[in-house]
């Protein structure tokens, strides 16, 4: 039985993305693969299932391994747009098609929320991302580049407090299939500081496979780890850390300072009892991975599983 702060850490974290690199898997055996998911001993873990809303229509061809006790949630993720005007059609578009996979197979399947990349005016894109989902009540994770997180999460936390509308997320891209992919650990640090600051949720995606920070030769540099990520979201929220802790945490490489208990995580000299994690987690959700089963080899092969 794994430690209750780590369960509090990862519980519903890892958002399996199958369908994405390096896996590249075709939709059938993705949702297959989901759906002995959902039944393992470390389903507590597992998040919602990133779809793109293109395949939403040929998704549900491949719905019968899921019923009414082993539920599809699907992470809805809209098509990538250059303008604004193009977004509000495609956001109305992801909108349209979540209704109608909802109404044909909500017994067993629903989606939860929703993730978008923002078109280059992120201001006009906020403002109709708001109209669009006023209807659909569900968590939105809005991405622009990590050198723009700041700035795109200041204007998410602005358009919340002017009009009013629901809370919106950011999403932050942690990596890729090239060693360019990968931010540094200060473009994440200023992220996550500046989500703490504005109460903005935030999401992740990508480059995300490993427990902790470690060099990879298949993208030929350090690959970020979720416990660093996840962790330094959660104790940066509780002890208020700047831009500099959380890098210095995010770099970290040294497995044996990452301590969980029934009681509290400890990373460092820094601890954060197991029902703040659970609260701080509110605004540090989730993790986009093309594996489920890689995140829980190494959690494994570190002895926290």
């Amino acid at each position: 039985m794994p430690a209750a702060s780590l369960r509090a850490l990862l519980d519903g974290s890892i958002d399996y993305a199958g369908l994405f690199p390096p896996a590249n898997l075709e939709l059938e055996p993705a949702l297959r693969n989901h759906a002995a998911y959902v039944r393992e001993r470390e389903a507590w873990m597992l998040g919602a299932f990133i779809l793109p809303v293109a395949k939403f229509a040929d998704a549900s061809a491949f719905l019968d391994g899921f019923d009414v006790e082993h539920r599809l949630c699907v992470s809805a993720l809209g098509a990538k747009t250059e303008h604004a005007a193009d977004f509000g059609v495609a956001l109305q578009n992801a909108a349209d098609a979540i209704r109608a996979l909802e109404q044909q197979h909500g017994a067993f399947a629903r989606v939860t929320q929703i993730e978008m990349a923002l078109p280059s005016q992120p201001g006009a894109g906020v403002a109709d991302a708001a109209d669009a989902l006023a209807e659909l009540q569900m968590p939105a994770f809005w991405e622009s580049p990590p050198d723009d997180a700041e700035r795109a999460i200041a204007s998410l936390a602005e358009h919340r407090q002017a009009a009013g509308a629901q809370t919106f997320g950011f999403k932050l891209r942690t990596g890729g299939v090239i060693a360019s992919a990968f931010p540094s650990a200060v473009q994440i640090a200023r992220a996550l500081v500046a989500a703490a600051e504005h109460r903005v949720p935030i999401k992740f995606t990508a480059g995300l496979h490993h427990p902790v920070r470690q060099f990879h030769s298949s993208v030929q540099t350090k690959m970020h780890g979720f416990l660093n990520v996840l962790g330094a979201g959660v104790l940066g929220l509780e002890h208020g850390w700047d831009v500099q802790q959380t890098a210095k945490m995010l770099e970290d490489e040294d497995a044996a300072l990452f301590v969980f208990t029934d009681e509290s995580f400890t990373w460092d000299t820094w601890e954060i009892a197991t029902e703040r994690i659970a609260e701080n987690r509110r605004l540090v959700t989730s993790f986009g991975s093309c594996s489920f089963d890689e995140p829980r080899e190494d959690l494994r092969a570190l002895h926290f599983l």
